[in-house]
């Protein structure tokens, strides 16, 4: 991996993290989905409209397609990530999200699009997964997925791990999803990382349009006390995103992936403290770890 290609997917962990912090603190649902993309659509209109003038019109039915499919699994992945912020601590959702992604990703791009992992690539993508881990609750996680069953009151700890492992995975079942979709439109087809996040957004705006317009009563005090959050998703995560798809035009998306996790870095040292979850003794072991681990996949 280059070291431009590291230094993208450093930036882009940082604004992740911060973005997501913001997410789990709006507590909003499928309707802060739509405010954000909503306010996305216009703060980076002037740049969408800049960069597609010439090429948007010349997209056949394979672009459409692709661009459709990715604003599909974004939808569903941002879905899905808000209930479980709503149900469960970020230090729990956020790092199974973000380890088994990358861990999905990285073995289809092996399995299907013919990329090699070097040895000191396997360590790191080790590194990450188990740092993530241990950020989760490590032992203590799978016997809070696992255990429990009726003992568990409804607002226990327990039940909020258990919540928490359920939408972590299929957060990172999404995620390795578009990321797989992403990387093959830009490093395959050669779409513009900014056009591809920018024409998806508008797909996720359509999509998510006829659950937020359902009570439409509800949308102005939601409105109200959301909109900062949103406006700051809005401006700075397709930042985070585009980025990455840079980084994926010139680096094996087996090793983009998992290094996008160094986000779980500032995650564990930001959003540990102003959230107040978790344990902070494991937050930072599992940070060390990714760390070693994103220093391997950069060597390698």
């Amino acid at each position: 991996m280059s070291l431009q290609a590291f230094a993208l997917i450093l930036l882009a962990g940082l604004i992740h993290a911060l973005w997501n912090i913001a997410a789990k603190k709006a507590g909003g649902d499928a309707r802060f989905a739509f405010f954000t993309s909503l306010l996305m659509m216009l703060v980076w209109a002037p740049l969408g409209w800049w960069l597609g003038r010439s090429v948007v019109p010349l997209w056949g039915v394979r672009e459409w397609g692709v661009v459709a499919l990715s604003g599909l699994l974004h939808v569903l992945y941002y879905v899905v990530l808000l209930r479980g912020y709503r149900k469960a601590d970020l230090t729990v959702v956020y790092p199974l999200a973000r380890g088994t992604g990358p861990l999905l990703s990285s073995l289809t791009a092996l399995l299907l699009l013919g990329e090699r992992l070097t040895a000191l690539g396997a360590l790191g993508i080790a590194g990450v997964v188990g740092g993530v881990f241990l950020i989760a609750g490590g032992p203590a996680l799978l016997r809070g997925g696992m255990g429990g069953g009726a003992a568990a009151s409804p607002g226990s700890a327990q039940q909020r791990i258990r919540k928490g492992l359920v939408y972590g995975l299929l957060t990172g079942l999404f995620i390795a999803s578009y990321t797989v979709v992403d990387g093959y439109a830009v490093k395959v087809m050669l779409l513009s990382p900014i056009l591809l996040d920018y024409m998806g957004n508008l797909v996720r705006l359509v999509v998510l349009a006829p659950a937020a317009l359902r009570r439409p009563g509800e949308l102005r005090p939601l409105w109200a006390s959301q909109w900062r959050y949103a406006l700051l998703v809005a401006s700075v995560s397709p930042v985070a995103y585009v980025l990455v798809l840079y980084a994926m035009q010139s680096a094996p998306l087996s090793l983009v992936a998992p290094a996008r996790e160094v986000s779980m870095l500032f995650a564990a040292l930001i959003g540990g403290h102003l959230l107040g979850e978790g344990d902070r003794l494991a937050r930072i072991a599992g940070a060390l770890l990714i760390a070693a681990g994103v220093a391997a996949l950069a060597l390698g």
